[in-house]
């Protein structure tokens, strides 16, 4: 059979059985063929191949783009005819296919001799920003040789035409609201981890938002109101918390949204998103990746007394009153030059954080990343000519306060900071392009970071990259099918993009499932560096991390940059002492409970950075707090150490670099001895004095300053989903955080040990709770299951050369086996000890879940609904969050402990330490605030 005919048995299976459309072409053998067939006018297939060639084809750097541009030249040349197909129309097409193959295409006419074909080739060069340096270096070449053309469009690029020609942002937007859900909205709703398999194929994904009937409603309201958008609302909630998900934006925008091209299917930009408490941080970058809005609505408030007062329920929380409905179907108007929020004519609230000048410059431009290219791309022509570009997009906002020192993230972001016009340090609110160090791409969102890197026509990592790396930890739990079919194609990819990848394309080293924020905790080697990373949890307890969708992981490989707003932080600070039977999860706990009662209620950490003082804590170990930042809303954390300890934590990546480079995991950039190299050079900058550890000036203005006092912790703190609260809003909100004395006796279905928030402490541990249990009954019973999932191969490593391995295997039912891995997820469990593969395991749901219905205690960050376990009918499903020796006992006794089993049970045992510092971790301020470095 040819390729075509498989292709039109492929769209006959997909209409059949999925209700969908033909799947977008992205091989250069399959549209040959089609084109084959185009050519030959008596082809009983020409008329569909037409319309594939035309509107079903992948733009970009897919291998079918470039068999695309190469026959739309030819046609234009004159060389091939196509009665359909016209000089102008196929110099249209090309301006659609963004980058890649088509501007080398677009060059070549450009910069050709015959002016018929010349001028309109620059035309659209003019209307292009997806330029890399391989394009900039013909058009500099060829304007150095006095090339006319080229002259013409690089005064096009220094003046910016690409973005100031294109139409402005309408005055009024119509929208009709669609309430998603009530309470807080994870993107696990709009994109749900198990089908992260079908995240590339973009139409077939956005089946699974929300729900069938959710899509109908929407469609619906479109039909009744086919001038307004769909707005969608997280009702008494923040919309978009937990998971970075473009592919949940993407959903929202296939069904709520506009299509971005003609010629390009199921590619959706500009919707409508909005919360009451507005939209999740790493979720508005999202938005702006695809020139969309996102409104903190505050249609429900705090009640206040008659003294002022805020009014609360008997739980003591805030109680809330509506100030306006934004009921399913109310039409409401935005103003996006009033930058207000109607109802008809009554102002509803202000939204003017919606639309800052860089907001509206995406939502102008179609997208983030349009702007990022357009003004690399008019510096590079300005440069080249010799002229001064004229400020043509709103400038960076560069906020400096006279005498006022710098947060440690303020620190970070002037030392990383590109294109800066101030003499002065930039205090928060300052919003500024920065060098990112590094990046990680995780293995659900990474075909669609592919896919990104595609689109924006990129071939290879940017060099300003210290090191980068692709994962396979999420979808570690089981080879099936799915996984067999997406990952390997992945891992080639992004290996020959450049980045260190979890499996070897050749098959020389053993594949690796490490968790990929472990990994990227180990590839830090520098205090003061900007991480950017592909999944939520990626907080770095060395440097900041910021989570991102699988857009910006893509144009931080391909740029080296980031662009974003200094933050604002909260400092957290420790006093007291923990209680010998305290696990360090319980002070990451009770750090959220008791912020919470601190400031009545309100998360400030929501959308700051976390700057946490923790002193002696090394870097393994201080990631259980920076890793849980990520539910307590924050943007992202940093961990100010001191010498002794920062110094070792880097060491110990060292080490595990080298392990990595022993294992054959090197590329031919080097990029793993790179990193070694920076290691010793940062590891000598501290023990000199002359570059001493990341820390805050000591008048640095904060957001707010939380003290924890370690002295009120006395019980196991435990994180619970409060599924059964009677205000829905309440639930699944990361907020509720209850002593185990709470649960008195109720049973346990599973326990977790595992995902991202352990270290190999943890293990031991374990391993120190069996012998102890042995020990006093003779042998271990497990009264429910427990799941044990390491997050990396290097603990497991070094658990069987210290010993500790060998009683976790004596008890384990089961234990991995790389040389015949699971196929299929497990649905059913018994009472025994699984010793799983490393890599997320439960925590991401898209593989293995507890049995529906199931009370599950875990280590793990997770509390939405249905992720680590389904509702059943007769109930709903609980994850309930702990430390790593409460969850061992939990399931030893197949229930929660009293708090006199549990402390019995970790009796002689060292849990995770932890004692505030004993000096002030801050800088001296000497009359100027002094940035680390400024690039």
């Amino acid at each position: 059979m040819s390729l075509y005919s498989d292709y039109m048995a492929e769209i006959a299976t997909r209409k059949a059985e999925l209700g969908l459309n033909p799947k977008p072409i992205d091989s250069a053998d399959l549209l040959s063929e089609i084109i084959e067939q185009i050519k030959d006018t008596t082809n009983e297939h020409r008329e569909d191949s037409l319309k594939f060639f035309i509107y079903n084809t992948l733009p970009g750097t897919t291998s079918a783009a470039g068999v695309k541009a190469k026959f739309l030249k030819e046609i234009i040349l004159g060389q091939q005819t196509v009665a359909e197909i016209s000089s102008e129309f196929a110099f249209e097409l090309l301006s659609h296919m963004k980058g890649g193959p088509s501007i080398e295409v677009l060059l070549d006419l450009a910069l050709g001799d015959d002016e018929s074909v010349s001028r309109p080739a620059a035309d659209v060069l003019k209307t292009q920003v997806f330029l890399y340096e391989a394009d900039t270096d013909r058009l500099s070449v060829a304007f150095k040789k006095g090339n006319a053309i080229a002259k013409e469009i690089l005064e096009s690029y220094a003046q910016a035409e690409f973005y100031t020609k294109l139409p402005d942002i309408d005055e009024k937007i119509d929208v009709v609201t669609y309430i998603a859900g009530e309470g807080d909205i994870s993107t696990d709703l709009l994109s749900p981890g198990n089908q992260a398999h079908s995240r590339a194929d973009r139409e077939l994904h956005g089946k699974c938002m929300i729900t069938p009937e959710a899509q109908q409603e929407i469609t619906e309201l479109q039909k009744q109101h086919p001038n307004a958008k769909v707005m969608l609302i997280a009702e008494k909630g923040t919309m978009g918390v937990g998971s970075s998900r473009m592919s949940g934006v993407n959903n929202v925008a296939l069904w709520a949204g506009k299509q971005a091209s003609p010629y390009v299917p199921f590619v959706n930009i500009a919707p409508v998103v909005a919360g009451t408490n507005g939209i999740a941080p790493i979720f508005l970058t999202t938005v702006d990746v695809t020139g969309g809005i996102g409104l903190d609505l505050k249609n429900w408030v705090k009640k206040v007394d008659a003294n002022g007062n805020t009014v609360t329920d008997e739980n003591g929380d805030p109680v809330l009153e509506e100030a306006y409905s934004v009921a399913t179907g109310t039409l409401l108007t935005i103003d996006t030059k009033a930058k207000k929020l109607y109802k008809g004519d009554e102002e509803l609230v202000d939204v003017s954080s919606a639309f800052t000048p860089q907001k509206v410059e995406f939502m102008k431009a179609g997208g983030s990343y349009a702007v990022v290219f357009g003004k690399k791309l008019q510096t590079f022509a300005a440069y080249t000519l010799g002229v001064e570009a004229p400020q043509v997009y709103a400038p960076s906002k560069e906020i400096s306060h006279a005498d006022q020192g710098l947060t440690a993230v303020e620190k970070i972001f002037n030392r990383n900071a590109v294109g800066v016009a101030s003499d002065t340090p930039l205090h928060a609110g300052s919003n500024v392009r920065v060098k990112v160090n590094i990046v990680g791409s995780q293995d659900t969102t990474g075909p669609m970071t592919a896919q990104e890197l595609e689109a924006m026509a990129a071939s290879t990592i940017s060099p300003m990259v210290d090191g980068a790396y692709q994962s396979g930890c999420h979808t570690a739990s089981v080879w099936d099918a799915k996984a067999q079919a997406n990952i390997p194609k992945l891992m080639a990819f992004m290996n020959k993009f450049g980045l260190i990848t979890a499996r070897d394309p050749k098959g020389v080293y053993h594949s690796m499932t490490d968790v990929i924020h472990k990994v990227l905790n180990d590839i830090t080697v520098d205090d003061r560096a900007i991480i950017i990373g592909g999944d939520s949890h990626t907080r770095m307890s060395k440097g900041v991390a910021f989570g991102a969708d699988s857009g910006t992981v893509a144009l931080a490989l391909a740029t080296g940059e980031s662009a974003m707003p200094i933050p604002e932080s909260v400092k957290v600070t420790f006093k007291g002492n923990m209680a010998k039977h305290m696990d360090f999860r319980d002070v990451v706990h009770a750090t959220q409970a008791q912020m919470l009662k601190q400031f009545g209620g309100e998360n400030v950490f929501q959308g700051r950075i976390i700057e946490v003082h923790i002193g002696t804590l090394m870097a393994d170990q201080a990631f259980t707090f920076t890793d849980w930042t990520a539910e307590m809303k924050a943007k992202a954390s940093i961990c100010i150490s001191n010498d002794e300890t920062l110094i070792k934590s880097i060491e110990l990546a060292k080490s595990r670099i080298q392990i990595m480079i022993d294992k054959g995991m090197e590329n031919e950039a080097k990029t793993l001895h790179g990193l070694i190299k920076l290691a010793d050079e940062r590891i000598a900058g501290i023990k000199s004095g002359e570059q001493p550890p990341l820390a805050p000036d000591d008048n640095a203005k904060y957001y707010a300053e939380v003290l924890v006092d370690l002295d009120q912790i006395a019980e196991p703190m435990i994180a619970d989903p409060d599924v059964n609260n009677e205000d829905v809003s309440k639930r699944y909100t990361h907020d509720v955080i209850r002593p185990v004395s709470y649960y008195n006796d109720k049973p346990v279905d599973l326990g977790f040990v595992g995902s991202c928030m352990v270290h190999k402490g943890d293990f031991q541990i374990i391993a120190k709770m069996l012998r102890n249990l042995e020990q006093q009954n003779g042998s271990v019973t497990f009264n429910a299951p427990l799941v044990v999932a390491a997050p990396t191969y290097n603990i497991v490593d070094e658990l069987k050369a210290e010993g500790d391995w060998e009683i976790l295997a004596k008890y384990a039912g089961f234990e991995f086996d790389d040389a015949n891995p699971k196929t299929a997820a497990r649905t059913k469990y018994e009472n025994i000890l699984y010793l799983e593969r490393p890599g997320c395991n439960l925590c991401m749901g898209n593989q293995e879940k507890a049995e529906p219905g199931d009370t599950v205690i875990a280590t793990s960050t997770r509390l939405f609904q249905g992720r680590v376990v389904a509702d059943s009918s007769e109930k709903k499903g609980e994850s309930l969050l702990g430390s790593t020796p409460l969850v061992v006992l939990s399931t030893v006794l197949g229930r929660f402990p009293s708090i006199e089993e549990y402390k019995a049970a970790v009796e002689g045992i060292d849990l995770t330490r932890f004692a505030p510092p004993t000096e002030e971790l801050t800088t001296k301020y000497t009359g100027q605030a002094v940035p680390v470095k400024v690039i």
